[in-house]
């Protein structure tokens, strides 16, 4: 069962980078849930944060696999990662962007996480029988 972070508790950006590489072969599933949890932000600045994946942990997506929508404030923004898709990726790692624009400092600051849990199989069918019968 995965559970972990693709970037790390109270992670202090003031540029563009890169969580550490994480490992799915131990995951039961190919499901996950990733949350955003932004914790301190300076204002008239945003933060986009995108995953990629990898075969070799060497050689990543050209583009990312997922992105999460573009945040301003604090909080938690929780999204599903679904693999299945992606047989060929058995790593992934976080990128995250800052965009700062206004007045005073040009230097964004960000302190934020990304937590990845596993999705157990039965979660992810009774979700989505219960989004069906919603539907």
């Amino acid at each position: 069962m995965v559970d972990t972070f693709l970037v790390p508790e109270k992670t202090i950006a003031n540029a563009k980078g890169d969580g550490p590489t994480v490992d799915l072969r131990g995951a039961g599933h190919r499901a996950f849930l990733a949350t955003l949890r932004i914790s301190e932000i300076v204002e008239q600045e945003a933060l986009e944060v995108s995953v990629y994946g990898s075969a070799d942990g060497t050689t990543w997506s050209a583009k990312p696999l997922i992105i999460f929508p573009q945040k301003f404030y604090r909080g938690e923004t929780p999204l599903v990662l679904d693999f299945t898709g992606h047989p060929d990726v058995v790593f992934i790692r976080a990128h995250w962007e800052l965009i700062r624009w206004g007045r005073g400092s040009e230097t964004p600051m960000f302190e934020f996480a990304v937590a990845l849990k596993e999705i157990p199989p039965a979660v992810l069918q009774e979700a989505a029988a219960e989004a069906h019968t919603r539907g």
